[in-house]
């Protein structure tokens, strides 16, 4: 059941080509010459790299104005600096500050629960779903017990359950999930959490949470604060725009958040903290960003719409779509084109991923899309 990783499919895609841009050159820009200065959009140039969920955008002014002022602090230790970042965090998630583990990108906190629960133990997940953690406990001796996605493409969240035993160590959610973009039922999951997190520990990764539209839809923060065994994550590199300079959260109760901060490897740094901080009050950008990702999605659903393709409602920045042929083939057919798009997830094989990025990379991905798909 379990998935490709990254480092394999890049492997096994050829970037050979010319990465032509259909003439890509000749695109006005669809941002202001203000706008361009305060959200930084990616250069349109190849291979345009759909395949990661990356913001185009950022890290805005405001975000490489605080790094460049933090440059002189470069040669201090940033631990006298984390509280500031942590203070805020807190705050914005509406718990204690020792509620708080900062880390240099979720990724690494998701690496970090996979050893600190799981090891000499089981983590229990669907696949497919975002592999980081699995991948990495599995090295330190973890058992994964993996159970498909239902029917609808969501996680099972009643097999999942059932399977739950005296042998789990945890059991790993992605809400919304990645690949598929979907969110599970508010009340369903809630309950799930706050059930399945009397027998062991339950975490939620709640990366893309930020895209949900979904009116008051609940974070698992909710369980934190009630005491219960959960933990969440958190990140800066998707609304925010700052994938590059690594910067993430975990939140649960203290007990549980000392056992997670006495494992982390990859703290942050003092520039990140900076970013942090200025993209957390950047409120401008965050709406921004919320409005360019749903336009971006649009275009990329009309596409489909006209291709009478088969796609999931996102709630994330990605759209995850059946082209009925073989995501490997199609990878490489449109790399030769100058487009990376996202790898196999295995055992959806004929559905693709997509990423949003800006309005003119789109607008040529759509281009290139028809001439393949049509």
């Amino acid at each position: 059941m379990k998935g490709l990783s990254r480092r394999d499919w890049i492997k096994t895609t050829s970037l050979g080509g010319a990465f032509a841009l259909l003439g890509g050159s000749g695109i006005a820009s669809s941002l202001s010459a203000e706008e361009v200065r305060k959200y930084n959009p990616r250069p349109l140039a190849g291979p345009i790299r759909l395949g990661s969920n990356e913001n185009p955008y950022g890290p805005s002014e405001a975000m490489r104005r605080a790094m460049t002022a933090a440059f002189d602090s470069g040669c201090r230790y940033p631990w006298s600096q984390n509280g500031s970042l942590a203070k805020m965090v807190a705050e914005k998630e509406g718990v204690p500050e020792d509620h708080i583990v900062l880390v240099a990108g979720s990724m690494e906190g998701l690496k970090v629960a996979g050893i600190t629960f799981g090891r000499g133990r089981e983590i229990i997940s669907c696949a497919p779903t975002f592999l980081s953690m699995m991948e990495y406990a599995e090295l330190w001796g973890t058992e994964i017990n993996w159970v498909p996605l239902d029917k609808d493409l969501d996680f099972d969240l009643e097999e999942i359950e059932k399977r739950v035993s005296h042998e789990t160590g945890l059991v790993f959610l992605c809400n919304p999930n990645n690949p598929t973009g979907k969110l599970l039922p508010a009340d369903r999951v809630m309950d799930f959490c706050e059930t399945v997190s009397r027998r062991t520990v339950v975490f939620s990764d709640e990366a893309y949470y930020d895209y949900i539209t979904v009116p008051n839809y609940p974070s698992m923060v909710e369980l934190v604060k009630k005491g219960k065994d959960v933990v969440v994550s958190r990140t800066l590199s998707k609304v925010y725009g700052l994938a590059g300079i690594r910067i993430g959260y975990l939140i649960a109760r203290p007990e549980l958040a000392q056992k997670l901060r006495d494992r982390v490897v990859a703290n942050t740094n003092i520039m990140a903290i900076e970013a942090g901080k200025a993209a957390l009050a950047d409120q401008d950008f965050y709406r921004f960003s919320l409005q360019k990702n749903a336009e971006a999605k649009a275009m990329i659903t009309q596409t489909l719409d006209e291709l009478k393709l088969p796609y999931l409602e996102s709630h994330a920045n990605f759209v995850f779509f059946q082209a009925g042929r073989d995501i490997s083939e199609l990878g490489k057919t449109m790399a030769e084109m100058g487009f990376i798009i996202g790898r196999p997830f295995p055992p959806l094989n004929d559905w693709c991923r997509i990423s949003t990025g800006t309005i003119e990379e789109i607008t040529l991905y759509n281009q290139a899309i028809k001439s393949v798909l049509g």
